[in-house]
């Protein structure tokens, strides 16, 4: 008997230590990420501002609020017609997205002050590093034993790992993102598209042949992993331009030239968004290819529009003042997903991108063009100011719990902190003002997305004094 009472007393001192616990930390919850009545008036009139934004420019699309002011739908009109299907299941596309309107404010705002280059003082400054992160960034890394030969490691990304940084937040102007879509071909856009700071392409297609539709310049190039079996066709038809693909990543290819001037000849650097392969290393050393290389570092966005354009808009982010985007199916009647130089393609979901880009246009990230939207002048109308964007960027983060919300310094986002490596900086400063602002914002501090990370921190590298 003295045994089941001494239980129940534990029990239920047990219970009321739960209790304590729970309170506890809703109390800390209010307290430290309590939103205050201009929090959610902020929340509101964006979500005012996103609803008309849609309805004037989103040719048919409306935005329905959802159970608070972060939800949104983003719902087609009831005629148009989901042609993708489902490779697993077979049902077809819906004709209503689901997004969250604060975890996209926040995250695109880490994104315009983040680096999207991998670098060595990342892989030294992040716990454990070498052995849990630097060998998933290695083909086949996992026969490295979680760099258990750092050495090795190292010798494998050594081709590819800056020290520091090779751009920073808006280092560049205009940029221009250039998709493949087939409705590139229903206006002539080239002379346009020829006109932005830096234009950013994707994948194989094509320049020559297709100039009055899709300019001259390609400053930066975005190339997916299924492009890795049409090497040598790829570098015949570039000409010039010096364009790898290769299994297992995704490569960017950019123009390096000192300041980015249209009329500069130099080759296009390779940046890998997945993994490093000694089939690449090879080719870099034996044939050689003088292009710089480097890895993409991304931000983890969560339910969101898939594939190369979102990435290849993610890196115009992070180092342009504006971004436009051209050549992506973004208008209604489209049949089937085509590309301009090639047959039609499976496996995208043309709708849920229509949807993620509008809204990306209506939090005033981008500038849509497409043969409905031709006008280079076009005023999109309803779009946040950005002084109601910081305002909700700011809600958003106390609403999310992430690191550093509510805080006005910057650094207060930095989860891990650590010294900056000897380096000479990338970014020439006094070349943009926005640039040099910026630096001076942040103090000089380098900030890098944490993947999934809890709180949706950064690392920060400071300078070293």
């Amino acid at each position: 008997m003295r045994l089941l009472q001494l239980a129940f007393v534990v029990a239920l001192a047990s219970g009321v230590a739960a209790i304590l616990i729970y309170i506890t930390g809703v109390s800390n919850l209010d307290g430290s990420f309590h939103l205050s009545s201009e929090d959610l008036e902020s929340l509101e009139s964006l979500q005012s501002h996103f609803r008309k934004c849609v309805s004037a420019n989103g040719l048919g699309l409306q935005a329905v609020t959802g159970k608070d002011n972060c939800e949104v739908s983003l719902v087609f009109p009831s005629n148009t017609a989901p042609n993708w299907k489902d490779p697993k299941t077979g049902e077809r596309e819906g004709l209503s997205f689901n997004f969250n309107l604060c975890e996209a404010v926040a995250t695109w705002e880490q994104v315009r002050n983040s680096t999207t280059i991998l670098t060595r003082e990342f892989i030294d400054a992040l716990p454990n590093g070498w052995e849990e992160y630097a060998w998933r960034r290695i083909n086949k890394g996992v026969h490295l034993n979680n760099c258990e030969n750092r050495t090795l490691c190292m010798e494998k990304l050594s081709l590819v790992l800056p020290d520091r940084p090779p751009y920073a937040p808006k280092q560049l102007g205009r940029c221009a993102v250039i998709g493949n879509s087939g409705d590139l071909l229903k206006t002539k856009f080239g002379k346009e598209i020829d006109s932005y700071d830096a234009v950013i392409r994707e994948n194989g297609a094509p320049i020559e042949n297709f100039t009055e539709y899709v300019g001259t310049k390609s400053t930066f190039r975005l190339l997916n992993r299924g492009s890795a079996k049409a090497l040598d066709k790829v570098a015949e038809l570039y000409g010039i331009y010096t364009i790898f693909r290769l299994v297992g990543g995704l490569i960017l290819i950019c123009k390096h030239t000192k300041n980015f001037k249209s009329t500069d000849k130099g080759k296009e650097v390779l940046i890998v968004k997945t993994t490093i392969h000694d089939i690449m290393n090879k080719m870099i050393r034996e044939i050689p290819i003088l292009n710089p290389v480097y890895l993409m570092l991304g931000a983890s966005f969560g339910s969101a529009a898939k594939g190369t354009g979102l990435k290849a808009l993610e890196f115009a982010l992070s180092i342009c003042d504006t971004v436009d985007m051209y050549g992506f199916t973004v208008d209604p009647g489209y049949k089937e997903w085509t590309r301009y130089f090639s047959e039609s393609r499976q496996g995208h979901t043309p709708l849920q991108g229509r949807a993620y880009y509008q809204m990306m246009e209506c939090l005033g990230l981008i500038k849509i063009h497409s043969p409905m939207r031709a006008d280079p002048n076009r005023i999109v109308k309803w779009v946040p100011s950005q002084s109601l964007i910081t305002a909700a960027r700011i809600a958003s983060e106390k609403l999310l719990r992430r690191v550093g919300a509510g805080s006005s310094d910057p650094l207060a986002k930095c989860s891990i902190i650590a010294k900056q490596l000897k380096a000479k900086f990338a970014v020439l400063m006094g070349s943009r003002k926005a640039a040099v602002e910026h630096y001076k914002y942040v103090r000089g501090t380098t900030m890098y997305p944490l993947e999934h990370n809890p709180g949706h921190g950064q690392l920060c590298t400071v300078p070293s004094k």
